[in-house]
């Protein structure tokens, strides 16, 4: 029988190594692979009838609407109008939550001033404010964006809230004995702490501004992806309704990538 010391040796662990990246090759593939198959039996049943073109049409009549709305220029201008509002939103979003998530992080005073309207705030749903920004701010721009703002700034402002008072009392310790001044101590103590959770934040925040804006662009919208959206219901276009759906999650993964990119570079001294 091998002893322990045998069982956990580097040739060993070497040996191993072939193995454990085959069965990560094998699980890849069956992630890829099933939403593959779920399209393909998606296409199978909408040519054979079991699935009503009226209810749900074919992926191929989907990738068609797509290949329309891109030749005729709609898309682009669609997703220029939307990208814009999404970005206005999470600028002013982040900015809100960043600053008082930070403000509250550090200051029990703040956190006794602060704190407690910013829970009241956040239990509500903030999409069932639509009415009251239309009549607090109109049907134009300016309510979309501030919608996007709202949904983003509070998973900033908790993350960063907690990140801050999560930071090793230790270390702060230290930064008194070294006679750190209290910017040398945010930059070189607080901010490297703080970071992996605040991008956490910002991955959350994302995710709820492309969801924000899937709503807010219903109001009155006569420009973006949403009035794409609303214009082929009133033509029951379903087949460009899902591509609008699609185009949303397409945008929400691809920004989350870029942040999980940003996180792996900012945050390279972990490893």
């Amino acid at each position: 029988m091998s002893s322990p010391t045998e069982l956990t040796s580097p040739a060993a662990a070497v040996a191993s190594a072939p193995a454990t990246r085959r069965g990560d090759r094998k699980w890849t593939l069956i992630r890829w692979a099933s939403p593959l198959v779920l399209l393909a039996l998606w296409q199978v049943g909408s040519a054979l009838g079991l699935i009503p073109q009226d209810v749900l049409p074919a992926p191929s009549l989907i990738v068609e609407a797509g290949i329309e709305l891109i030749a005729n220029g709609q898309l682009a201008d669609a997703l220029r109008v939307s990208g814009i509002r999404v970005v206005e939103g999470l600028l002013l979003g982040s900015t809100v939550g960043l600053v008082l998530g930070t403000a509250v992080g550090l200051s029990r005073w703040f956190e006794a001033t602060i704190d407690p309207p910013m829970q009241m705030v956040r239990a509500l749903p903030h999409l069932g404010l639509i009415p009251l920004f239309i009549v607090w701010f109109g049907i134009g721009e300016l309510p979309k964006v501030l919608l996007v703002a709202l949904g983003v700034s509070f998973p900033l402002y908790l993350n960063t809230f907690s990140a801050i008072r999560q930071v090793d009392p230790k270390l702060f310790e230290t930064a008194h004995v070294l006679g750190f001044s209290f910017w040398q101590r945010f930059r070189t103590i607080i901010v490297p702490s703080a970071a992996p959770q605040v991008l956490v934040g910002f991955r959350q925040s994302l995710a709820i501004a492309w969801l924000t804006l899937i709503v807010a662009e219903q109001i009155n919208a006569d420009k973006g992806i949403g009035f794409l959206i609303n214009n082929a219901r009133d033509f029951l276009r379903i087949d460009i309704i899902i591509f609008g759906l699609v185009v949303y999650a397409l945008l929400g993964i691809a920004t989350d990538a870029g942040v999980r990119a940003l996180e792996r570079r900012a945050l390279r001294y972990r490893t």
